[in-house]
């Protein structure tokens, strides 16, 4: 059985959104200078990396990570590559032809590539309005992504962010799918459950779905 890791490492100098802070790693004690243990600090944004936005993310007073369902982040899903594109639309989702069944996404697109550099790029393919309100009205429940953002960026409005979470649908967001085949799969989404926040950085594990 083939598992899949689409999460991107947290490391110092990696590509964040915007400049917002990325990961830090400080000792406060250290074998090497006599300490009994190795202690790190860690300190990094809530969007950094391969995460999940919660609905208090762009909806103020709305849920949290901690209150996320387990139910969302574990089960079937379907990964799709979409070819070049500037953003998808519904009437490219409505043409994957996934199964009717299908209530996770994963979306691979050819943002796969910014990842083999640190520069923060603008110009990543993300979802326009219509397509959030065909996910919505699917009743889908997850719906993840391969940079940082899931809509064009800096959208004036957020419409993409606002719809999928009113829905109470989890956006995961910077998956590494580079070596992940388009197909259905089993997903682990392991957010950090941050009690209050609006966001937390993630673990994501794919597995081969049994015949």
């Amino acid at each position: 059985m083939a598992i899949y890791d689409a999460s991107i490492p947290l490391r110092t100098g990696m590509p964040t959104y915007a400049g917002e802070p990325g990961p830090r790693l400080d000792y406060l004690k250290q074998i090497a200078r006599g300490d009994s243990a190795n202690v790190t600090a860690l300190s990094l944004g809530s969007h950094t990396g391969t995460h999940v936005d919660a609905p208090h993310h762009f909806l103020d007073g709305r849920s949290t990570v901690e209150a996320m369902p387990i139910e969302a982040l574990v089960g079937p899903v379907q990964v799709i590559e979409l070819a070049e594109r500037r953003h998808i639309t519904a009437v490219d989702l409505e043409s994957a032809a996934m199964p009717s069944e299908a209530t996770r996404l994963l979306l691979k697109t050819p943002n796969s590539r910014f990842w083999n550099d640190d520069e923060f790029h603008t110009d990543f393919v993300g979802l326009t309005g219509d397509a959030a309100r065909w996910l919505v009205e699917r009743g889908f429940v997850l719906v993840g992504i391969d940079y940082l953002s899931i809509e064009q960026f800096r959208s004036p409005t957020h419409e993409v962010h606002k719809t999928l979470l009113d829905a109470g649908i989890i956006i995961v967001e910077g998956l590494d799918l580079r070596n992940v085949p388009a197909g259905a799969y089993m997903m682990a989404c392991a957010p950090l459950k941050v009690v209050g926040a609006e966001g937390a950085p993630a673990r994501v594990f794919l597995w081969d779905r049994a015949p």
